[in-house]
């Protein structure tokens, strides 16, 4: 077999298992498929995870999952749906770090995985066997590329950085103490 085939047959693979696998994964907290919790319920949880506001964290963390992996197993506009997925992939990511690296401890190692795999699909490109190479690659140029990873990384910089900040606050302040109180308490002591 031509070795450009079998590098088509395994990117071909490698969308199919990657896409499907993110596009499960965002149907859980979009609509609630495959066991998930739908968009409430996951915007509750996300809140409690210090991404606020909470539903509109589930529904772009959903979006870049489904989307980003309905796209990548389609392999249309594969470098957006590659970069998608990994700036979402990123966040979560972020939220398993603290437990350390191996998925049995509750580490990072399943979202790292599943990201790096969707930005290697995402800089490489779909193969031959793809709806962006039947369309001529129109959405799969080098500009797309740049465009797709700054704006991911950026984004996924930014509601990181968000979500660092506010733990960063509630640590600071005592938990049986709402923040407008202690900052009223804080104004008298200085004063006095």
């Amino acid at each position: 077999m031509e070795n450009s085939i079998r590098t088509d047959l395994g990117l071909l693979a490698l969308r199919l298992g990657t896409g499907s696998l993110l596009f499960a994964h965002g149907a859980q907290k979009l609509f609630g498929w495959f066991g998930g919790g739908g968009l409430e319920a996951t915007g509750q949880a996300m809140e409690q995870m210090g991404f606020r506001p909470g539903k509109p964290s589930a529904l772009a963390s959903g979006l870049c999952e489904a989307g980003g992996g309905a796209l990548l197993a389609l392999g249309v506009a594969t470098p957006a749906a590659g970069a998608a997925a990994a700036g979402g992939m990123a966040a979560a990511s972020s939220l398993h770090a603290p437990a350390g690296f191996f998925a049995t401890s509750g580490g990072l190692e399943h979202p790292a995985h599943v990201g790096w795999t969707a930005a290697f699909l995402g800089v490489t490109g779909p193969g031959r066997f793809s709806l962006d190479h039947a369309t001529g690659h129109a959405l799969n140029r080098p500009w797309v590329i740049a465009t797709a990873f700054t704006t991911a990384a950026a984004g996924a910089y930014l509601v990181i950085n968000a979500r660092l900040q506010r733990l960063a606050r509630s640590a600071a302040q005592p938990e049986d103490q709402p923040a407008g109180e202690q900052a009223a308490e804080g104004t008298t002591d200085d004063a006095t």
